[in-house]
């Protein structure tokens, strides 16, 4: 029977002691005939030199090394491209705005003169009539209507309301002759700031030869300068470009964003505890879940309309004030803290959750006492990049009617103003080369504000970050 079993196993090419026979063909068949080492399949790499297998293997590499620089170079490019645009904006808003931050003044001599002036009724002198006065004092040779016109637009009509504060502050000093600085014409300070040139037609120019000889003879006997433009970060919105300050737009800034922060922080931590923590897995938390990634993507502007329908023309609420400003702003904003919220949760270990279940704590303890504290930061992040963002916004803005010309400085939350970014928009659309300039310094100080906040935002993170 062995010798069966032995003979049998032989005749199928397995020999004992021997492994498996050779059983393959040793002639070329037609289908492999002429063909290089390697190019049938996988089993004639077993018949290639060394020399044939590096020199595949080096081809290869070299394959891989050029995609890899090609991906690098692409990268590099992008990255240089995207910094090209970037300097180009940064320098284009710079070299626009930086004069903004100073102001011409001229000097005049301001007889106070007792008959206009009445200590009880100060506030209802002839003011501009004094600043008039001392220009023709001046420039005597100056007796056309016309030219009186143009000597008199030297000087910026918020020249009357700066003597009328001297006045109130010094009565002292009626009867005398003063020397006050007062703000000089847009377009004064548009040529002593250069952007203006003296060459070229009289025509093409917003001031004549008359009047940059004055300006001329201004700068002869010292009685204009530059000096450091307080205003601009001081006063409100005004027709006059050289009166003009971002004042009003930041304080209606802060209140609309301290509406939107009051707001959206609690009710977006507590919608993220909610759906995370204690909301069952269900169709309806996926439809929930859905809806609030759609919001997060919903245009700015349909919240605009949102709150036009609802807090204005249902409620009643007062038009451009902080107090729409902010519930509307809280719309666009709570997806943004909510995602943010829940993804800081999820981010603390299952075993934080699971330790303080296994020493007793309820699970309300449980978030509050330790998934809370530890996801925090992750939530504050969220929480200022969405104020950020709500910084930034204007169409929403401009559907409940924070576009209005308003120069008073708002005081309250329900008082009308306007926002930084509407101020710009506002100003970018004034024809005069002053407020031009104005734009592209409130874009600064906006800039620096966005900057802030979400270097805040990485201080944080950085600070509070616990990694597991």
């Amino acid at each position: 029977m062995s010798n069966q079993i032995t003979s049998t196993v032989q005749d199928q090419g397995f020999i004992p002691g021997q492994g498996t026979k050779d059983t393959r063909p040793t002639e070329t068949t037609d289908d492999t005939a002429g063909k290089t080492p390697g190019a049938t399949g996988d089993g004639d790499a077993l018949h290639r030199s060394p020399a044939q297998t590096a020199k595949i293997v080096q081809k290869g590499l070299a394959r891989r090394y050029r995609s890899e620089k090609r991906f690098r170079l692409m990268g590099i490019s992008a990255i240089m491209l995207s910094l090209m645009f970037l300097s180009i904006l940064f320098i284009s808003i710079f070299s626009n705005g930086y004069t903004a931050f100073k102001q011409t003044v001229v000097q005049i001599d301001v007889f106070l003169n007792p008959a206009e002036l009445s200590v009880d009724h100060l506030e209802k002198a002839d003011y501009l009539g004094m600043i008039k006065a001392s220009l023709r004092t001046m420039f005597p040779s100056v007796q056309k209507r016309r030219a009186k016109k143009q000597l008199y637009g030297m000087i910026s009509s918020g020249a009357a309301f700066q003597l009328m504060e001297y006045v109130q502050e010094h009565p002292e000093n009626i009867g005398k002759t003063i020397q006050l600085w007062v703000p000089a014409d847009d377009d004064v300070d548009m040529l002593m700031k250069g952007h203006i040139k003296r060459d070229g037609l009289e025509v093409n120019r917003r001031l004549n030869d008359m009047q940059i000889s004055w300006v001329d003879r201004f700068m002869e006997q010292e009685r204009i300068r530059k000096r450091f433009n307080v205003d601009f970060f001081t006063s409100g919105d005004s027709r006059e470009p050289e009166l003009a300050g971002i004042w009003g737009a930041t304080c209606g800034s802060f209140y609309t964003l301290m509406i939107t922060l009051l707001l959206s922080f609690p009710m977006g931590v507590g919608a993220a505890i909610y759906l995370e923590e204690f909301a069952p897995k269900n169709r309806w938390t996926d439809v929930i879940e859905v809806n609030i990634n759609n919001l997060a993507a919903v245009p700015s502007i349909v919240f605009g309309l949102l709150g036009l329908a609802m807090f204005l023309n249902l409620f009643g609420l007062p038009r451009s004030a902080p107090l729409v400003g902010g519930l509307v702003l809280t719309l666009m904003t709570l997806p943004t803290i909510i995602i943010a919220g829940r993804a800081a949760l999820k981010s603390v270990p299952p075993s934080i959750r699971e330790a303080a279940l296994g020493i007793g704590a309820s699970k309300t303890q449980m978030v509050t006492h330790h998934v809370l504290p530890l996801a925090m930061p992750g939530m504050l992040t969220g929480t200022i990049i969405g104020m950020a963002q709500a910084l930034g916004e204007t169409a929403p803005l401009l559907m409940i009617g924070m576009v209005a010309f308003i120069v008073d400085i708002p005081g309250g939350f329900t008082d009308p103003s306007t926002v930084l970014p509407v101020q710009i928009f506002l100003w970018a659309d004034s024809p005069e080369r002053a407020f031009l300039e104005k734009t592209s310094a409130a874009i600064m100080v906006l800039l620096l504000f966005l900057v802030t906040m979400n270097a805040v935002a990485v201080l944080l993170r950085k600070k509070f970050e616990r990694r597991w």
